[in-house]
């Protein structure tokens, strides 16, 4: 198993790339911001320009044809005011994106789809701990307009640079609009939703091996309770971005939406599809950990049984010695056998061959 882990260590890239952020120029209109990392305007699904300020971008749009794609990183409210203003987002959508930290959903507002998703990234260990960091979670939440998308990322993962650059490298795709972008986006998050299962099914199956496997000389059942435990909680940290995210995903991909090519909503549905694989995934994951931390408990049970029913037999071995000095150490001056010559010898060895037939008793009925 640990092979497994450092193979695939080995040839995992490392997913967390910085953002370079957008040049910041305070001759630039209001709507532009420093934390845009790129703005850029899409007509027939190609990049026609370089960079231009959000409000510009929307100028070209409303007067030549495309949509607008503005991407920003941890934007702060006087930021984002700027643009919610330019593209007119609704208060309540521009709050939950500055804020974060909400749940996956999908809300409409009059002509614009608010989207918040989960991002997970998996964390890398040497070896599972009871403090070890499985799951790293981000979120990407996205407004969706007729004429444009505007994608705000919180956290370290979940770059959406790559994926721009594959969308511009897919004009047809890209030339459905800004529904186009939506579903990559949804369809990248629930991607790395798979991966993390997979790796996650790693640590599941390498706890389970250790609980199951005879435990070494000196070992305690203990750890690996933490670490099942400490498990337990990141595979619930990854059920709170999992489970939420499938109402959404249904609407998209069932429910016709003015803002939704209805030719990318089809592809809407094999997103939904993994999600749902995904979530029964996850789902039995805490499941099986439920088992194996019952297991654990029931094994460190047995363990505790077998160490009182040990210590129980050598006391009741010892108990005889003890009780037949007692009875010698009373000091009466009557008392049998005390002036024989033989009593000494004797004594001891009846002392002796009762605790052997005791101890051959309980090493009988496994007790020892």
């Amino acid at each position: 198993m640990s092979m497994i882990r450092d193979l695939r260590a080995a040839v995992r890239p490392a997913l967390r790339r910085s953002a370079t952020p957008y040049p910041y120029d305070p001759t630039r209109d209001r709507s532009n911001s420093s934390a845009v990392v790129d703005c850029a305007v899409y007509r027939d699904g190609k990049r026609v320009n370089d960079q231009v300020g959000p409000a510009e971008a929307m100028r070209r749009v409303r007067a030549e044809g495309g949509f607008a794609w503005i991407g920003l990183h941890e934007p702060t409210e006087r930021e984002f005011s700027g643009i919610a203003q330019e593209f007119g987002l609704h208060p309540l959508a521009v709050e939950d994106a500055v804020h974060a930290h909400q749940r996956p959903k999908l809300e409409r507002y009059d002509d614009t789809l608010f989207t918040v998703f989960k991002t997970i990234h998996y964390v890398e260990h040497a070896e599972l701990t009871a403090t070890s960091e499985v799951v790293e979670t981000g979120e990407v939440m996205c407004f969706t307009g007729p004429d444009f998308i505007i994608t705000v990322r919180h956290g370290g993962q979940g770059s959406l640079r790559a994926l721009r650059h594959r969308l511009q490298d897919d004009p047809e795709l890209l030339a459905k609009g800004p529904s186009a972008v939506l579903h990559a986006i949804a369809d990248q998050v629930v991607d790395g939703y798979i991966a993390v299962a997979d790796a996650v099914q790693d640590d599941i199956d390498e706890v389970e091996i250790d609980v199951f496997s005879a435990p070494s000389k000196g070992s305690s059942r203990g750890g690996d309770a933490g670490r099942i435990y400490q498990l337990k909680r990141e595979v619930l940290e990854f059920k709170r971005a999992v489970t939420p995210l499938i109402r959404p995903m249904q609407l998209l991909s069932e429910r016709p939406m003015r803002l939704v090519d209805p030719d990318i909503q089809k592809y809407f549905r094999d997103v939904a599809d993994h999600l749902a694989r995904v979530h029964e995934q996850v789902v039995s994951f805490d499941d099986l950990l439920n088992s194996i931390l019952q297991a654990n408990l029931a094994q460190a049970s047995v363990a505790q049984n077998e160490d009182m029913r040990k210590i129980t037999s050598w006391a009741a071995i010892f108990a005889v010695p003890t009780m037949i000095a007692g009875i010698y150490g009373m000091n009466f001056t009557h008392m049998p056998e005390l002036k024989w010559k033989y009593g000494y010898p004797t004594v001891m060895i009846v002392t002796v061959g009762i605790c052997v037939a005791i101890h051959r008793g309980f090493k009988r009925n496994g007790w020892l």
